[in-house]
């Protein structure tokens, strides 16, 4: 008992690893399914999920086959202590004689022990299982915490923000490289300090290192004042607009109506079905990147603290906006004017209002001071602008780039003489040439949005965005326990519940042959040959003992196999049925919801519910059998039993019904403890920022009680039938002894077995009813986990026949009389769009929000499904392939950079089918090859949940990789630059210019001069196309639609 209880801790350690393992690869998954679905990479994490949980099943079976072994020695004993006692007591001495009063009063001493020691199995399952989880919970409360005094609050310090001699990493261990070193600065109240640098030199890091994010290796860092963060990737709460900019402050109207007016969200509010009430999702999913950053900075500004540490707010939003933002905001005249700001930017136009300039450069400030004393360094920031003009002067807009040389050109006498000459240059260029060649602008209305969302919204309040959980009502339905049973095996299940029966019969056999025996012994013709009869009793008494322990052997193995027959093919199925629904349902439902299926409901399927299944069998047969007995020794009884039986179920159905619901509560209720805990983990440096911790933790408390309400309530239920069924299984002893008594002429042997089981019953029911109720309950884990394993499904991922392996061989796209919504019922979102695209041609999608763009592209990758007309590529009607056959051949760079954790390889080559020269040819064109090098690791670098080791512009560079290692002849960037710095730009359209030229590109503009040398531009409104011209041809024409956007982005004049 001792080596199975040891080995059954070993086991749940490591099962509880694979768990972990599990639900962390899941979440991941959930999280990233858009990018897993537009590259068709589902099998390949299946089959990473498949693998881990194979691993888990392994252990869980060798778990259950030792519970199965503990459970079948534990009961047992009981038989064998019998056994023993009986056999000893016969075989001392030949004057002991085995009579009802001896056999009986023992066996049902014996029996008292029976119910304690089949619970004991259990008991000891769950000590383990509770001391593995205390360990592991010990083991995450003893890690280490970040060092709250790394960052002092020290209010004599005379400036807000000081660091001397600063050294800092993520891992906080003393390193050769640090990620950041030798930090040295000093702000001053009020200032506005710009941090300027490449990608990947530390810019993010540093305000990370303010915020004490960072391992502080040594330095002094010292922080005066309340703080406010806006981090690069905004992060917002699943609520209303309007809670996410005040964030737990007290609404305040006319404050609030001018920062939405500062922070351009105006416009926005307008847009939204429900304005700022409007449910914006989780992740803030129906809003644009840009609209996410504006809301952030919103929210910081509203919180009206002393400092604030801004990460490339304005990355995101086109130029005017920028600007607009700058000046109404962040600049010397803006909201902030009198707060100390922090201001991370690649906007090198708003560099001569700030009044510090840091630059980045390998992990330490390599340069200080004000615009004008770097240019009078003609160090690095000089030759930071240079390059920037050099890269630029195809890509600025026209006031961007004017605004800049005017600035530089009152600074030429210091100016580098590269960096003069090239000014000179493009001082001289034609204003023709200053109309075409212009700055990184997106267009007025060219927020991204999710229009399957923002779509579902336009309904109204009738219509939420995140509907309420649905919840069974009434008792389980019986296909759910059919599903169960096929899933265990019909085989399994039969040959456990013969098993079960063959262990009563033997059980009652037994106890049978013993009344025989002690009656036999006390009859007077048959004392003078006692002895010989003695040994003929005790081997048949033994051989019976035999089969019941072998029928209980199998029995407990048969049920251990059926389990883990069970949980494979429930788990699996699901998985399979979530990897195939729609992108619509992932936007209707909270990630929690979803992973709550996959962590408790699955964990209940893998250990509780095979062992409610089979102790409710066993209960039923013993149940079953103790009537027999009882009813066949006392047949009067039987007027007795079958009252209390009525009476017994009638209180189990009413009690039912109540244990069953708070189960169903208690499910639905531990979503929102998953949604707002893996809410706020990922805002965690957030909510430290802003410190707004114990609101959070308050909150995530809430929801927890309000679950262990359910939970005290199911309990206290418990106990409420608990007594009612004591008191009727006493009656029924108390019947049974009467019944006995009367009966002057049964025999003692009789008595004894009559009595012996009635003592049992009271057990037997109270142990039923309790078990058939978490069965009951347990099976509502299995009825929200078919809900999912019947979810809608996409179309086929593959179909025959598959269309030629060098398919799109010329790339021409054509759309003919295309409609789509993104659901039945709602208003078409493309209404009977035509258009051609050449092979091999550059078409830039522009239009307002909502207009269309996005879902042209997801129509393309038939992430949407056509409600009339079709799609052709090189003349092949799209809906007849399979969907992987489709996504695989097309590429897109979307806006957001999804990684998941893993090596680095596996994120470029999920399948494994590139060769490592492959690789590292794509990472040598998305300029990543020398960062590549420079890890330990390589290709073998592990990446973070989320890629949060990387920053957004490595991240971005790794999904180029990803287009350029599958060399499609149809190229799609959604607006894959939207949210990184000018030079990330730089690098991924240039690139895209080199090795996709002979490839059929779209891109959604995001900036308009990306597509200003595209051969044609398709201006969708409304859901229709309204112009489909060369760029030049549309702005010669003042009367277009493109010709107002790009005067409204200030392009043209």
């Amino acid at each position: 008992m001792l080596s199975s209880s040891i080995m059954g801790k070993k086991l749940q350690m490591r099962q509880m690893k694979y768990k972990d393992d599990r639900i962390k690869l899941m979440n991941e998954i959930l999280s990233g399914i858009k990018v897993l679905k537009l590259y068709a990479w589902e099998k390949s994490f299946e089959k990473q999920i498949s693998d881990i949980r194979e691993k888990e099943l392994k252990i869980l079976k060798k778990t259950a086959y030792v519970t199965a072994f503990t459970g079948f020695l534990w009961s047992c004993v009981p038989f064998v202590v019998a056994l023993i006692i009986f056999t000893t007591y016969v075989l001392a001495d030949d004057n002991n004689i085995l009579t009802p009063d001896k056999a009986f009063v023992a066996l049902s001493l014996i029996n008292i022990m029976r119910f304690p020691m089949s619970i004991f199995p259990m008991l000891i399952s769950a000590l383990i299982m509770s001391s593995v989880s205390i360990k592991r919970i010990n083991a995450f409360m003893n890690s280490e915490e970040l060092d709250s005094s790394a960052i002092n609050s020290d209010k004599s310090f005379a400036d807000p923000i000081i660091v001397e001699n600063g050294s800092f990493d993520w891992d906080g261990t003393e390193s050769i490289n640090p990620t950041l070193h030798n930090i040295n600065m000093r702000v001053k109240t009020g200032a506005l300090v710009a941090v300027v640098g490449s990608v990947g030199t530390g810019k993010s890091s540093l305000i990370s290192a303010l915020l004490g994010e960072l391992s502080k290796l040594s330095g002094l860092v010292n922080i005066k004042g309340t703080i406010a963060y806006v981090p690069q990737q905004a992060w917002l709460q699943n609520a209303t607009l309007r809670e996410n900019i005040l964030f737990g402050k007290t609404y305040d109207a006319r404050k609030y109506a001018k920062i939405i007016k500062h922070c351009a969200l105006e416009q926005d509010l307008d847009m939204l079905p429900g304005g700022d009430m409007t449910e914006i999702g989780e992740k803030g999913i129906n809003l644009s990147g840009g609209q996410k950053q504006r809301v952030s900075l919103a929210r910081a500004v509203y919180n009206d603290t002393d400092i604030y540490f801004l990460d490339d707010p304005l990355s995101a939003v086109d130029s005017h906006v920028g600007k607009h933002i700058f000046e109404n905001v962040i600049g010397p005249k803006g909201t902030l004017k009198n707060k100390t700001r922090i201001l991370v930017t690649h906007a090198v136009t708003y560099l001569p209002e700030v009044d510090l300039i840091l630059v980045m450069n390998d992990g330490t400030i390599s340069e200080s001071g004000t615009y004008q004393e770097l240019l009078a360094k003609k160090g690095e920031f000089a030759e930071f602008l240079f390059q920037y003009m050099k890269e630029r002067n195809d890509d600025v807009d026209s006031e961007g780039i004017e605004d800049l040389k005017k600035q530089l050109l009152e600074h030429k006498e210091d100016l580098p003489l590269n960096l003069s000459r090239e000014l000179s240059r493009q001082c001289s260029s034609t204003s023709e040439q200053r109309l075409h060649r212009t700055i990184s602008v997106e267009s007025k209305n060219s927020d991204h949005k999710n229009s399957s969302v923002n779509n579902l919204l336009k309904k109204g309040k009738e219509d939420k965005l995140i509907q309420s959980e649905s919840l069974e009502i009434g008792k389980v339905n019986w296909n759910v326990y059919k599903y169960y049973i096929k899933a265990v095996g019909t085989r399994v299940a039969m040959m456990f519940m013969l098993l079960t029966a063959l262990y009563q019969v033997f059980s009652v056999a037994g106890n049978a042959w013993l009344s025989v025996w002690s009656t036999d012994v006390v009859t007077p013709s048959n004392t003078t040959n006692n002895s010989s009869n003695q040994t003929f009793y005790l081997e048949v008494y033994g051989i019976l003992g035999i089969g019941q322990i072998l029928a209980k052997l199998l029995s407990q193995l048969s049920a251990a196999a059926g389990g883990v027959y069970a949980a494979r093919y429930i788990q699996k199925k699901m998985l399979i049925r979530v990897l195939h629904s729609p992108m619509s349902f992932f936007d209707t439902t909270p990630l929690g919801r979803i992973m709550n299926r996959f962590s408790k409901d699955i964990d209940t399927v893998d250990n509780t519910l095979p062992t409610c299944l089979q102790m409710v069998l066993n209960f039923c047969a013993m149940l079953a059998s103790t009537i027999c007995v009882i009813t066949f020794t006392t047949p009067i009884f039987i007027f007795v039993i079958i009252p209390v039986i009525i009476l017994n179920f009638s209180i189990q159905r009413f009690y039912v019904k109540t244990a069953r619901q708070m189960q169903r509560l208690e499910s639905v209720s531990k979503s929102p403890v998953y949604s707002h805990f893996s809410e706020s983990l990922s805002g965690v440096q957030t909510l430290r920022a802003y410190k707004v911790q114990k609101a959070f933790i308050n909150q995530c408390e809430k929801n927890v009680d309000r679950n262990l309400s359910c939970f005290y309530l199911a309990a206290s239920s418990n106990r409420w039938v608990s007594v009612r069924l004591e008191s009727l299984g006493n009656l029924l002893v108390f019947s049974a002894a009467i019944f006995a008594v009367l009966a002057k002429d049964m025999s003692p042997g009789l008595v004894g077995l009559s009595l012996t089981y009635a003592l049992q019953i009271t057990t037997m029911l109270f142990m039923l009813v309790r078990e058939a109720t978490n069965l009951e309950t347990n099976t509502v884990s299995v009825e929200r986990i078919k809900e999912y394993s019947e979810l809608n499904e996409e179309a086929p991922w593959e179909l025959e026949p598959k269309p030629d392996p060098r398919w799109p061989i010329k790339g021409s796209i054509e759309f003919k009389d295309y409609a789509v919504s993104y659901r039945k019922g709602l208003d078409p979102v493309l209404k009977g769009v035509s258009f051609k695209v050449k092979s091999g041609e550059k078409v830039g999608i522009v239009g307002q929000t909502g207009a269309g763009k996005s879902s042209l592209t997801m129509a393309l990758f038939r992430i949407l499904e056509a409600t009339r007309g079709q799609i052709t590529i090189d003349d092949c009607d799209i809906s007849k392939i399979g969907l992987h056959d489709l996504r695989s051949r097309l590429t897109i760079i979307p806006q957001d950079p999804i990684l998941f954790s893993g090596t680095l390889r596996i994120n470029l080559d999920p399948f494994g089918e590139q060769k490592d020269d492959s690789i590292w040819y794509a990472l040598e064109l998305a300029n990543l090859k020398n960062f590549v090098k420079g890890l330990p690791a390589g290709l073998q670098h592990q990446m973070s949940e989320g890629g949060e080791n990387l920053s957004v512009g490595q991240r971005q560079l790794i999904c180029l990789a990803r287009a350029l290692l599958r060399r499609s002849k149809i190229l799609v960037l959604d607006e894959a630059t939207a949210a990184v710095d000018l030079e990330t730009d730089d690098v991924i359209q240039q690139t895209i210019r080199l090795v996709f030229k002979e490839s059929t590109v779209l891109t959604i503009a995001h900036r308009l001069n990306t597509i200003m040398d595209y051969d044609r531009v398709l201006v969708i409104d409304k859901g229709l196309v309204v112009e489909f011209d060369s760029p030049k041809n549309l702005l010669s024409k003042n009367t277009s639609k493109f010709y107002q956007l790009a005067k409204d982005a200030g392009i043209v004049q």
